[in-house]
């Protein structure tokens, strides 16, 4: 069989990955790429196989990253089936809507204020060509084989990470294949551990944080110190959340601060045009994560929940010191981007960064010390406090992913190291080599493997 690493190797975002077995095409994962413009520009760029020839595609969750380029690949011809769990199906539609409705309202205003490059912007998809994506998702359910084609089967078992997510164990030509995903924490606030593989010939293991380990922090102490500070000096706080899972993980710490009286009664706002649909996904799966009924209502009636842009710019208006969750998390595109637009240039407000920012992403930058960043093609000078808090993050970190490996029980042929950027990648590479002796590989993007 063959390999091909299209996306997601290399970086963290774009991940995909083709594999070709008597036969037979699987698409493990179909993300966006995002980041360094270099990176985006690949979003235009056709597959290197057609995409009426891919057979089947595997969903490992519903991130931007590993669904958000379904609708192009739809588009240009895929009809096959989208194979996920019901939380990713849930998730997968909501962020592809959204992510299309971004997209459409971003390319009206470059063109309205002329500030695109291109004669006229366009979206890279539209909302009716997410849309179109729906029909083809198929639900499975975890932990059970299912069979994908003549003597290929999958299972996809509990990955941590955000609900819903899974690591997906391919079994084909007498060898079997894990794709990890994106591997959460032992100990996150909401979702549950993930699930060890036993048994692999071939693995290909997230990297995110693959030189990185989470520091041992009070992450609510943190949260209380920096929140209070501000709103003491009559500020705004603004926490760039991945609207899915990051966001909520943030909503119910504030929610314990705000319980146990440590932060101020001020309002607190999820702005995201997913809206109130994000509790829906998490009351109608329980079983995929650690709160209760009553903590899910509890934790989303302390916020306010908008949804729409009209709610947005009253808000923005509005003087008195607030608590903003809103999307996206890495700063690339979404409602932020227009609270940044009236706040980043005010000392007294407090940016809080909580996920994964990858390269040339405007997140990135601010946590690099960048004196200004460029919004809808004007650049506005920061004056605001930046401040990251790693210990939120919803990847699990270089000892997560090297223990994650503990259970095989013996040694795989070779591991693969993706999603990730190339020092973190190598970093862990090392790691796991030195302390199980087991060949691990970090692929090209576009490289190809035959196994």
């Amino acid at each position: 069989m063959k390999i091909k690493f299209i996306g997601g190797s290399g970086t963290v975002t774009g991940s995909k990955t083709l594999i070709e077995s008597n036969g037979i095409r699987i698409l493990v994962d179909c993300g966006l790429f995002q980041g360094l413009k270099a990176l985006r520009e690949l979003n235009w760029d056709p597959l290197p196989v057609l995409p009426s020839t891919i057979d089947y595609v595997l969903l490992t969750h519903g991130h931007l990253d590993h669904c958000g380029w379904l609708p192009r690949l739809v588009a240009q011809g895929f009809t096959g089936k989208i194979y996920c769990t019901s939380p990713t199906k849930a998730v997968a539609k909501l962020v592809l809507l959204d992510s299309a409705k971004i997209q459409e309202e971003e390319a009206s205003k470059a063109n309205k204020e002329h500030y695109s490059k291109h004669e006229k912007a366009e979206p890279l998809y539209t909302v009716p060509q997410a849309e179109a994506v729906l029909p083809l998702f198929k639900v499975i359910q975890p932990n059970t084989s299912l069979v994908v084609a003549n003597d290929i089967a999958a299972v996809f078992s509990n990955a941590g990470h955000i609900i819903g997510a899974c690591t997906i164990t391919l079994t084909l030509e007498g060898k079997t294949l894990v794709f990890s995903g994106d591997i959460g924490r032992d100990d996150d606030v909401l979702m549950f551990p993930p699930t060890k593989p036993s048994a692999a010939d071939y693995i290909f293991l997230e990297s995110t944080y693959g030189n990185r380990l989470h520091p041992d922090l009070d992450v609510k102490k943190e949260l209380e110190t920096y929140i209070n500070n501000t709103i003491k000096q009559n500020g705004t706080v603004i926490i760039p959340g991945f609207a899915v899972e990051r966001a909520q993980s943030i909503m119910y710490l504030l929610w314990q601060l705000k319980t146990e009286g440590r932060i101020p009664k001020v309002p607190y706002i999820l702005d995201t045009p997913m809206g109130a649909s994000v509790l829906d996904v998490f009351l109608e799966h329980m079983e995929w994560h650690k709160l209760s009924a009553s903590d899910c209502y509890e934790m989303f009636r302390m916020f306010r929940i908008v949804s729409e842009f009209e709610q947005t710019t009253r808000i923005i208006e509005d003087p008195q010191p607030k608590v903003i969750v809103a999307a996206s998390g890495m700063v690339t595109g979404g409602r932020v981007l227009s609270y940044f637009e009236k706040y980043i240039g005010i000392e007294k407000t407090t940016v809080l960064i909580v996920g994964y920012q990858a390269e040339g992403t405007r997140g990135r930058k601010l946590i690099e010390g960048a004196p200004e960043i460029k919004i809808y093609g004007r650049y506005y000078t920061v004056e605001a406090q930046i401040v990251q808090i790693e210990g939120l993050s919803a990847h699990g970190d270089q000892q997560d992913l090297v223990n994650w490996l503990s259970a095989l029980k013996n040694p795989p042929k070779c591991i693969y190291l993706v999603h990730g950027e190339n020092l973190p990648a190598d970093e862990l590479r090392v790691k796991i080599q030195d302390r199980y002796g087991f060949k691990c590989s970090v692929p090209f993007m576009g490289s190809e493997i035959e196994i």
